[in-house]
Formats: C-alpha cells, sequence, structure tokens
C-alpha cells in the first residue's frame, strides 16, 4: 500500500478546495494512487474547482461528479502520468499551502481565480511572464492526453503578405476550422501566374474536410489531399485553351492541428514551416528543390535534367527552381511530383511558442532562427507576423513575402535581449520566374 494514498492525504477537507462550489466530490475511504490522485488534484486546480467529501462514492446530491467516478475515466483515458503534470501540481498545492494556509475563503482572487469569477484557469497558472496569451483549457483533450491543452483561437493567429517587387502577388494564405477540434493553416506560393494558388486555396481545405470524416490518420489525410487537388486543378486547366496555363504551379505548405496538441504538416516546394520551442527554431520541412540528391535523381530517372542558371540557382529543365509542386504539367512527366512529405508530432504547450508558415520571399532571406528570434520580441502574432514580412523587404527580398504565426501556449515566455543576424546573407532576390 506504500504506492498508494487517499484524497484526503492530499487534499485536507479544511484545505481551500473544500470551501466552495465545485464539480469533483471525493471519498475519504476512496484509495487511489498516487499519480492517478496527482492527476485529480491537477485538473481540479486548472478548472478552478473545488473537491468535496462525501461518504459516498455515488454520484453528489447536487449532480457532482464523485472522485471515483472521474478516477475511472482518468483510467481509461491516460496511460502513463505526465512527469510534469506531477510536478506541476505538488508545486501548485505546495505554495497554496504556505502563502494561504488552510483557509477556503482565500482561494477567490487567487491565482486560480484571480477576479473571483468562476471562470476556469487558464494555462498560464504555469507562469506569469509579459505578453502571455489567455486562453481557457480544454479540459476533454487534456484528460485524453494527460497534460494542460490550451485552445487555440483563430482570432489570435497572426498573417501578412507583400507584393514586394513583383507587379502581383501570386501568394496565398488561408486560416479555418475544418471541424470542431481540427483548425488549418496554409501557405501558397503561386508561380506561372496565381491560378494554382487560388485554386489550392479556394478549394484544398474542402478536400481535407471530406476526407478526414472517413481517414483519421491526418498524415493520410494530407497526402491524398495534395494529389486529390493537383488531379483536380489538371482537369480544371483540361477545359481552357490556353497552353501557358500548363506552366501555372504552386508550392503548398499545409499544417493540421487536432485538439490542440497533434501538429501535422505536409508541403511540397520550398514554402517552409518551422515550430519555436524553448525559443529554438524547429524546422519541420525540407525544401523540396534540385540541390537535394534524392530530389535530383528522381528528375534524372523521369528523363528531365537540372540547369543552373546566372545565380547559380538549380532549375527542372531548365524553368522551376523546385521538383515538387501542385500544378507545373508540362514537367510532371520529368519528375515534378504533387506527393507532399509530412511530419506529425505532439507540441508541448510548456516549452512551444508558435509555428510559423512562410514562403520564399521571407525564408530566402531571413534564416529560421531570425525568423524565431524576431517573432519572440513581438507582443502579439499579428505584430510579429507584419514585422518579419516587412523585414524581409528590408533585408532586400523581391519576392511576395507571406507568413502565418500560430500561437501556442509558451507565447512570449522566450524571449531574448542578445539577437543576432546573419549580416552575410544574399541581398539578391531569387529572381525564380524573370
Amino acid at each position: 500500500m506504500s504506492n498508494l494514498i487517499s484524497l484526503n492525504d492530499l487534499f485536507p477537507k479544511s484545505s481551500a478546495f473544500s470551501g466552495t462550489a465545485g464539480i469533483f466530490c471525493g471519498t475519504r475511504s476512496s484509495l487511489i494512487t498516487l499519480k492517478e490522485t496527482v492527476i485529480l488534484g491537477l485538473f481540479a486546480a486548472f478548472c478552478g474547482v473545488s473537491v468535496k467529501w462525501t461518504t459516498s462514492s455515488h454520484l453528489c446530491q447536487d449532480g457532482d461528479m464523485s472522485a471515483v467516478t472521474l478516477v475511472g475515466l482518468i483510467r481509461c483515458g491516460v496511460t502513463q502520468a505526465n512527469r510534469q503534470a506531477l510536478r506541476t501540481a505538488v508545486a501548485l498545492q505546495e505554495s497554496r499551502r504556505l502563502l494561504h494556509g488552510n483557509s477556503p475563503s482565500r482561494l477567490s482572487g487567487s491565482r486560480f481565480d484571480p477576479d473571483g469569477s468562476g471562470r476556469p484557469t487558464t494555462w498560464d497558472s504555469f507562469g506569469i511572464w509579459d505578453d502571455r496569451i489567455d486562453e481557457p483549457i480544454l479540459l476533454p483533450p487534456s484528460i485524453r492526453y494527460g497534460t494542460p491543452i490550451p485552445k487555440v483561437s483563430l482570432s489570435n493567429v497572426g498573417s501578412a503578405s507583400q507584393i514586394g517587387q513583383r507587379k502581383e502577388n501570386e501568394d496565398r494564405f488561408r486560416i479555418s476550422e475544418v471541424t470542431d477540434n481540427i483548425l488549418y493553416f496554409a501557405v501558397f506560393d503561386g508561380h506561372g501566374g496565381p491560378l494554382a494558388a487560388d485554386f489550392c486555396h479556394k478549394y484544398m481545405e474542402k478536400y481535407i474536410k471530406d476526407l478526414v470524416a472517413k481517414e483519421s490518420n491526418l498524415e493520410l489525410v494530407l497526402s491524398k489531399t495534395f494529389v486529390e487537388v493537383d488531379k483536380a486543378l489538371e482537369r480544371h486547366l483540361h477545359f481552357s485553351d490556353n497552353a501557358s496555363l500548363l506552366n501555372s504551379g504552386t508550392t503548398a505548405t499545409v499544417a493540421l492541428l487536432r485538439d490542440g496538441i497533434e501538429l501535422v504538416v505536409a508541403s511540397v516546394g520550398d514554402s517552409r514551416a518551422l515550430l519555436c520551442r524553448k525559443g529554438k527554431a524547429l524546422k519541420l520541412t525540407v525544401d523540396h528543390t534540385p540541390e537535394r540528391k534524392d530530389e535530383k535523381e528522381r528528375i534524372r530517372r523521369s528523363g528531365g535534367f537540372v540547369t543552373w542558371n546566372s545565380l547559380g540557382q538549380p532549375h527542372v529543365n531548365g524553368r522551376l527552381a523546385m521538383t515538387r509542386s501542385i500544378g507545373d504539367f508540362d514537367l510532371k512527366k520529368m519528375g515534378v511530383i504533387a506527393e507532399p512529405e509530412t511530419k506529425r508530432m505532439n507540441l508541448h504547450h510548456a516549452h512551444d511558442s508558435f509555428l510559423a508558415l512562410t514562403t520564399d520571399g521571407i525564408n530566402f532571406i531571413m534564416n529560421s532562427q531570425e525568423i524565431c528570434d524576431v517573432i519572440n520580441q513581438c507582443h502579439d502574432p499579428r505584430e510579429a507576423a507584419q514585422l518579419i514580412s516587412e523585414q524581409a523587404l528590408q533585408y532586400g527580398s523581391e519576392d511576395n513575402s507571406t507568413i502565418v504565426v500560430v500561437p501556442f501556449g509558451a507565447w512570449g515566455k522566450h524571449k531574448s535581449s542578445n539577437i543576432r543576424f546573419s549580416f552575410s546573407r544574399s541581398f539578391v532576390s531569387s529572381g525564380r520566374w524573370a
């Protein structure tokens, strides 16, 4: 029994949790594991609710959930306790005991209910820092994954797009909610005209929505979507008598966020996705260019060839600076494909600040860590997106510059007062479509 502890051992009857109305009920006689006790206490704290004590394991008279019922849910939904949650729960309980003693009346106005409104505590209970974004905790996925997961609101997502020195802005971006628990973010960098980028902007979300209704694997959903959208664009162009449209194409970098924690990214071309974790840039995509050995070999096996322009940039058949794209149907037989590379990961909101999707007007003139550092100095994602797009122009980018910034739990947490930029960057724009 050394690994068991009763609820009363962690939360005494006279504790701050026992004096106010709440949704969790406990039984003095219920013995559960320490792991489950800590998880129960953590979610009670995060929801700003109290633990009631009854002599029965049944539902309380006011309809509240018993500890036994909640523990049953925890046992079904959580296979392993999150160590960070353990440390946090113990620290929160200890700090509350030291600061407030055992007085129930001190809960109101505390970190768990700062304004006495009774509204749920947000993820910033893990720490206080400037420029944090207050969002409520998503309780069902938090219980399922065993870690607090904040809501990501589309209203807090930043975006910006600059035409640069081009005659037309062929970049497109999209931010939307595909289903109740899946968010959609995308950037498209068109070339040979905006037709392909416009088509993806208009229809890709619909293809994703149709597929997620039948397929739970989001990597597979995105892989199928890219190929199906490419085929649909080809059918669309088949009815056009303008042969030049066969040269129209676009990059595509798409991110899906499910339950606020599962992040899946897919890309073709040279638009990029990066995650800022603990202040460091983590690349989620790799450019599809003829410089990559595996990509170049596929082009050559398919009958294509690679040449270099006056700036030393490789092109497929002397025309296209990427080896994967949606569109570019005149080069499909030469090995230019629409199948994306995908990456799936779970977010750690205590460390992950934001996701950034960028087109080459930005990432060809600023490296990933520079982008990360600049965004980390901004107060909100909208300011960050605008600053990055303008910064790229100031550094000499002539191409369209587009960025989407999606804030996560650690937004504003990892600021650096010592930002270093590489001034050895090339100030010559890519000029790939000139």
